[in-house]
């Protein structure tokens, strides 16, 4: 990042925190009926994952997007299937273990074979619950979250992986529809049949499925999911794209959300420097992700997809992760003024 852009960058952070204090195809997309965190025509949401440090049953989620300002969510599975009485589902905030000895910055925490067993386990409980579950308690969910100005425009359960059942899959469908979501979100995956059979299903639906990738991004690392079904979308995560260096620059990413953005169903917003600077998470507006950028370019334009807030650098001790969330929701309001 060069210096004028740094101050730049420093500069718009500093008035944000003043702040603080105080597709896809048009005829497919369901319209998110909320303003509160609309601005400039762009939707900004949150991802549930976000209030991860946090308890996260729904009850609480509606007060954390309420104290941060968020009227649009992505919403992970733990939460709808802790509602709907899953045995497997979890809402308790999540231990964050310490990564591997010399781990890139980023990188995800280390998982032990006693956690992984009492995963397995979890989601063989998951799995039974999701082949037969009704929707009732989804539908309901829905109206809870809409009665608090709160509109669900995404679903991530862990239920869209290659071992998980086309039961499941089902499920993930049907609970996205319940929800009042347009689109499922999973990370790419890397055999082509997986995104294939996804997209099968999301044809099948009318839902469409978000694939979300990390360090792998390229502009071409999504052409063969979104050859195959125009169910098939881009949850493109920007920060992620920026870290992975490479070829992937600012010029890059604007240019690929302009080729890309009626297959587009949604996009991370999260600061992270490139490779040569570390792939750090960090404060908006002190990385090298072009998030003011992205934002303006969505204004100007005026697409449709959201802009999803997704929280990843360290919550300051004398803070917390909605307080974070709430000053990422000023920092794009800014943006969008």
């Amino acid at each position: 990042m060069t210096n004028q852009n740094a101050k730049s960058r420093r500069a718009f952070l500093s008035q944000s925190a003043l702040l603080g204090t105080g597709v896809f195809f048009a005829k497919d997309l369901l319209a998110l009926a909320n303003t509160g965190s609309k601005f400039g025509g762009v939707q900004i949401g949150s991802i549930t994952y976000s209030f991860r440090s946090l308890p996260t049953d729904a009850d609480r989620v509606i007060e954390y997007c309420k104290q941060s300002g968020i009227t649009a969510l992505e919403m992970l599975g733990d939460t709808a299937e802790a509602f709907a009485g899953s045995p497997a589902a979890n809402t308790m905030p999540m231990r964050m273990m310490a990564p591997p000895p010399g781990a890139a910055p980023g990188q995800r925490p280390q998982i032990s074979d006693e956690q992984r067993k009492a995963m397995a386990e979890r989601m063989q409980k998951g799995r039974e619950w999701r082949e037969t579950v009704s929707m009732d308690k989804f539908v309901e969910l829905r109206k809870k979250f809409n009665d608090a100005g709160i509109t669900i425009y995404a679903y991530k359960p862990n239920a869209l992986g290659e071992n998980n059942t086309d039961g499941e899959i089902e499920y993930a469908m049907k609970a996205a529809k319940a929800l009042g979501a347009t689109s499922v979100t999973v990370e790419l995956p890397t055999k082509p049949e997986q995104s294939k059979r996804l997209g099968d299903f999301g044809a099948k639906h009318k839902v469409y499925v978000g694939y979300h990738a990390h360090l792998q991004a390229t502009d071409s690392a999504w052409d063969v999911a979104l050859s195959q079904s125009k169910y098939n979308s881009l949850n493109l995560d920007c920060g992620h794209y920026i870290a992975a260096g490479g070829n992937n620059t600012k010029e890059s990413l604007l240019a690929l959300i302009e080729a890309k953005h009626d297959r587009i169903t949604s996009i991370h917003l999260k600061d992270r420097t490139t490779k040569e600077h570390g792939q750090k998470n960090l404060v908006w507006g002190t990385g090298d992700t072009p998030i003011v950028e992205v934002l303006q370019l969505m204004k100007k334009k005026k697409y449709k997809f959201p802009a999803t807030i997704e929280l990843e650098y360290e919550v300051p001790a004398d803070s917390d992760a909605v307080k974070e969330v709430a000053k990422c929701v000023e920092y794009a309001k800014k943006a969008l003024s």
